[in-house]
């Protein structure tokens, strides 16, 4: 009898590597990134617009991963894009913990949620609508401050998280204004708590 080899799951990989996590609640912590390639929010302001299309990347498999991840030695992985949702994310998170690993997303939710997570980071965007299954798994609510209207984006999506997740406000880099905007609103909406992207302050990646 002709024995069939199990399928391999791959995943299109712009990048790996071990740094902290530069923002919001796990802000400081050493952790292993998995940067898949693929989204189709197309924020304007976007800094990984290299990651919006798959076709330059090479396919990697979940043990080759997995292997990468564990031998970082780092406190978390977090799996992040691009949109990680754009693929079935159950394979790679049931080898990941499968190794014994905390593995973190970083999502803008656009699409249906898949995978196994203890900790989801959820980064919603105007420009294109979340999935309504993201909402019951967010541990924390991260919302991009450019300009005034996007408070108005943040109340609303804070409205749909569970009660207990962390909700924060981040200053759009390049925005002059937004820093104060986001200042200036928590200080009035003490639910919501400020965000800044460390790494880049320190200069890693």
């Amino acid at each position: 009898m002709k024995t069939i080899a199990p399928l391999i799951k791959t995943y299109p990989i712009v990048e790996t590597f071990h740094s902290i996590q530069g923002e919001g609640a796990y802000m400081g912590v050493s952790a292993f990134f998995i940067r898949l390639a693929g989204c189709d929010v197309y924020c304007p302001w976007c800094d990984q617009k290299e990651t919006w299309s798959v076709k330059p990347y090479a396919q990697q498999s979940i043990e080759t991963l997995g292997n990468m991840a564990k031998n970082a030695k780092a406190a978390i992985i977090i799996i992040t894009g691009g949109e990680p949702l754009m693929h079935d994310l159950n394979p790679l998170t049931k080898e990941l913990q499968d190794l014994g690993l905390k593995v973190h997303l970083e999502t803008s939710g656009s699409h249906p949620f898949t995978g196994e997570f203890d900790w989801v980071t959820f980064s919603p965007k105007p420009f294109k609508s979340p999935h309504d299954t993201i909402y019951p798994h967010v541990n924390e609510l991260k919302i991009v401050i450019a300009q005034e209207k996007d408070l108005q984006w943040a109340q609303q999506q804070g409205q749909k998280v569970p009660v207990e997740t962390l909700k924060y406000l981040q200053p759009e880099w390049n925005s002059p204004i937004s820093q104060s905007l986001v200042f200036d609103y928590v200080l009035q909406h003490p639910e919501w708590r400020v965000s800044l992207q460390i790494h880049k302050f320190l200069g890693v990646q």
